[in-house]
């Protein structure tokens, strides 16, 4: 592992508390492994989009555990991710787009060795027809990267880097930043990317959940005010920046409490209920979701008595 992929506090990725991502390592397709449940003891951008997606989806993601099938899309992410972080290894003279398309290959094997199961997606496909196609469509997405950012001009302070803070509630806040970037005057750029398209205008605002959110961790961390956002999406071939003030960071950490308090409410309670919404048909867990006519499993936690009206607590509604 090279340096900059090393935490910059807390434990290492691959020493998550218990349920605080999905457990799917070694997973196979269909079959639960066994183990303890656990109450949530963290918070990443995924796990705070997942509850606000879907309260239950969450359940089923952190309490449950459930495995989940690999996807092709989040498997070409995944592959396009590791070329443009290794990429940055060579010189910079040598970071060119025949350089980096000519890794993938490479890195899937990479991906193959450290994650078996990531073989079921192409397993029907005999003739490598399918698996050749998709390789074709992560070369389009790296070399349309060269025309968003020429990284013979950059030399990323870290990559792939895990953060982990607690702020002074408790809450302990934690993800993997694809990339930082410092200028020589001190100024952080925190950049992401994304294989989707970018969208529409009205919608940008959730997709800078997740960038306010390391902002806010940087700044906890560090005490720097991250100077810019930065989300490049290589579906569209557009980016997207955002500089941000103290007070959005600020209200992301109020935002997160509610949030964190709506978690430890249903934790409590057992009450994780489903948010129907056009993202369901691409869920892997209809068949244990009530709006498919599923049963979900038996909640492996002590549930307590949800508080009355008088106490003054209720649940939060969407975020």
């Amino acid at each position: 592992m090279s340096t900059s992929q090393q935490p910059v506090s807390g434990p290492s990725a691959a020493a998550a508390e218990p349920g605080s991502e999905p457990g799917t390592e070694g997973a196979v397709s269909g079959v639960v492994e066994p183990r303890p449940a656990a109450e949530p003891m963290s918070l990443s951008p995924s796990r705070a989009g997942d509850f606000m997606q879907c309260p239950l989806l969450y359940r089923f993601r952190v309490i449950d555990r459930l495995p989940e099938k690999p996807s092709e899309a989040a498997t070409r992410g995944t592959l396009v991710h590791a070329v443009l972080e290794r990429l940055f290894d060579d010189p910079a003279l040598q970071r060119t787009a025949p350089r980096a398309k000519a890794m993938i290959p490479g890195q899937w094997q990479r991906l193959l060795e450290t994650k078996p199961e990531l073989g079921e997606l192409f397993a029907d496909d005999a003739g490598g027809e399918r698996l050749a196609r998709w390789l074709g469509e992560a070369e389009q997405l790296v070399e349309r990267w060269f025309s968003l950012e020429d990284p013979t001009r950059l030399e990323p302070a870290e990559r792939e880097m895990f953060v982990e803070t607690e702020l002074d509630s408790g809450l302990r806040l934690r993800g993997v930043i694809d990339r930082v970037d410092i200028a020589p005057t001190g100024e952080v750029r925190i950049v992401d990317y994304k294989t989707g398209k970018a969208p529409r205008p009205e919608y940008s605002e959730g997709a800078l959940f997740q960038m306010k959110f390391y902002a806010l961790v940087i700044w906890r961390l560090k005490n720097v005010l991250p100077r810019r956002l930065q989300l490049v999406y290589l579906g569209s071939g557009d980016v997207l920046t955002y500089d941000p003030v103290m007070a959005d960071l600020e209200r992301m950490e109020r935002k997160l409490h509610a949030l964190w308090d709506a978690i430890r409410q249903a934790t409590r309670t057992g009450d994780w209920r489903p948010r129907p919404t056009k993202l369901c048909g691409w869920c892997d867990h209809q068949e244990f979701c009530p709006e498919f006519g599923g049963t979900p499993p038996v909640y492996p936690l002590t549930v307590s008595p949800a508080p009355s009206a008088e106490d003054g607590q209720g649940r939060m509604g969407p975020v």
